[in-house]
Parts: C-alpha cells; sequence; structure tokens
C-alpha cells in the first residue's frame, strides 16, 4: 500500500499533490468516472493523466467535454460509456468523432446513454443494485445500438420498461467548490451527480478550488454533498475546471474554448495543442501561467460581479 494512502478513507488528513493523487489511484486500464456538467468540469485531472500517460481507460460520464475529448485525442481511452461528448456552446468533441469516424489515433468503444440514463446507472451504483429501470429509453433508438441496455415486462403494471446497469467505477475524479482536509467536499453551484458518483466508485479522488478548515464546513452543513468517508484524496486545485466556470469563483472563458476548439479541428492543431499546454507546460500551474494569471484574475472578477458579497454570506 501506498504510505500516502494506507488507513484509507478514515484518515484525518487526506491532501495530496495532483499529481500524486493521479499517479497513487488511477491505473493503467481502471474504470474512470468524471464528475461535472454545466461547469466544475475535472480539466485539471484530463491534463495530469495525459501527462502521465495513463492508457486503456474505460470512462463513465455524464457530459464529460473535456475529459473525455482530450483523452480520447491522447490514445489514452478504450472505452467511453457516456451520453455526450462536447463543449457546450463552443462546439462538438473533434477528436471523439475522429475516434469514432475514422479511428484516430484509435477506435474506441462506445456504448451512448442519455444524461438520465447515466445519472441512473451512478444511483444504482450508489446503493449497490445491479440496475435501475426507466422509461425514457424506450422512446429512443439507444437501447437498439446498446445491448446493455435491457427491457422488460414491470411486474406491476404489465408495461414494458428499460434497465440500465448500475456503474462502480475503479475511480471517481470529482471538482467542488471547497473541502476540507478529511474530503468533506461543499458546492455553491450545481453539483450534478456528483455525490453518487463519489458514492458509486471504489475510490474517489475530490479537488477544490480551496481547502478551508473543518470548522467552516459544519457551519453550513447542507452544503457537504460530497462526505469524507467516500472521499481517498483532496487536492487544492486553483482553476481546475477552466477554461469551464465554476459557480461563485470564476466565469466560462468562451473565447478560450473558441481557441481551443479551433485548434482540436485538426489532428495537427490538438497535438500542437497538447505539446504547449499538458507536455511543456509540465503541470497544472504551467497551465495556468501559459493561460495567463491575469486572464484567470479578471475570470474572477466578472463572476464576482453578479455575486459580491456571496462569500460573506456562507462564512
Amino acid at each position: 500500500m501506498d504510505n500516502r494512502t494506507e488507513g484509507g478513507r478514515k484518515r484525518t488528513d487526506k491532501r495530496m499533490s495532483l499529481s500524486d493523487a493521479v499517479s497513487a489511484f488511477v491505473r493503467e486500464g481502471s474504470t474512470v468516472a468524471f464528475g461535472g456538467m454545466g461547469g466544475t468540469q475535472c480539466v485539471a485531472f484530463a491534463y495530469e493523466i495525459a501527462r502521465q500517460q495513463i492508457g486503456n481507460l474505460t470512462l463513465q460520464c455524464e457530459s464529460p467535454a473535456e475529459p473525455a475529448d482530450l483523452l480520447i485525442g491522447a490514445g489514452l481511452v478504450r472505452r467511453v460509456e457516456a451520453a455526450w461528448i462536447a463543449y457546450a456552446v463552443a462546439g462538438l468533441g473533434y477528436n471523439f468523432r475522429r475516434s469514432v469516424e475514422q479511428g484516430i489515433p484509435n477506435k474506441v468503444e462506445l456504448a451512448e446513454y442519455s444524461n438520465y440514463a447515466m445519472s441512473l446507472r451512478f444511483l444504482a451504483g450508489a446503493m449497490d443494485v445491479p440496475f435501475l429501470p426507466l422509461s425514457s429509453l424506450l422512446g429512443s433508438d439507444l437501447p437498439t445500438y446498446n445491448r446493455d441496455i435491457r427491457e422488460m415486462e414491470d411486474p406491476y403494471t404489465g408495461r414494458r420498461i428499460a434497465l440500465v446497469p448500475a456503474a462502480q467505477p475503479d475511480v471517481a475524479l470529482i471538482h467542488c467548490s471547497r473541502a476540507d482536509c478529511m474530503g468533506n467536499g461543499q458546492y455553491f453551484g450545481i453539483s450534478a451527480s456528483a455525490e453518487n458518483i463519489a458514492r458509486a466508485a471504489k475510490h474517489t479522488v475530490l479537488s477544490c478550488e480551496k481547502l478551508v478548515d473543518s470548522g467552516e464546513i459544519r457551519q453550513r452543513p447542507n452544503l457537504t454533498l460530497i462526505p469524507c468517508y467516500a472521499v481517498d484524496a483532496v487536492c487544492e486545485v486553483l482553476f481546475a475546471s477552466h477554461p469551464w466556470n465554476v459557480t461563485y469563483d470564476y466565469a466560462y472563458d468562451l473565447p478560450f474554448h473558441m481557441e481551443q476548439l479551433k485548434a482540436f479541428k485538426t489532428r495537427e492543431g490538438f497535438l500542437a495543442w497538447m505539446k504547449r499546454y499538458c507536455y511543456d507546460a509540465g503541470s497544472w500551474e504551467g497551465y495556468c501561467r501559459e493561460v495567463g494569471l491575469d486572464r484567470l484574475a479578471k475570470l474572477r472578477e466578472m463572476e464576482a460581479k453578479f455575486n459580491p458579497n456571496f462569500y460573506e454570506g456562507v462564512r
């Protein structure tokens, strides 16, 4: 056992660096679930996995954006179970499309679900039940192309219903607003399915914008969606979702995303981007310097203008 993780989830101090946490918990061939949707995307985790070249991964996600598209482009993904891989208003996931349509750099296996179906899969995993039922998939073609979506007759009403299997990934990678050193994670914005992903996974690594004292966490216990008993490691990583937003911390950097997608449109552009922002940068701190610390500070100022007294209210 790694001496940094000895004692498991019962440790009272789970602080680790981003690189150490990824090295300790993400292994070759792991099934990985990323949190985040509509913000709080786990971008820093994706860049770190790419730097460490941890491959043959299976991704289980709702709508993972960078984590999936970037790692697929880096040739580190074997299989994807997800609803949608794109960059919201910025555009589609070009690496994802190249992989599925052309096998570049390798052809990933694909199992498509809806966002709701993926959220139910994580809920089933968190409850440790083998599957959950839903009706909405029967109105789509997804069961035709995904053999893991089953149908049965509801024993109570006799109508047809779809079933989706539980998701219990090897490791969950989740970003939140703030956490303490024990791994109690709080959200000021939406969490998507983060709380269920954390509980469903065998191991959970939590990153946060700010590490705070446990006393601050206890003052607003209703905000603690990720409990310490579901967390193996916690990392303080500023701007970990850039260019996405983190509610009340910094705004969405759409111009940067547009520049990024312009590069990703070609394979050569993607490789040049990764060389600059991932490999040559050497760390997430290096990425932030390459993006520009002044630029990142302005994103924080933009978000603060909407709710200037927010943090005073949560202390």
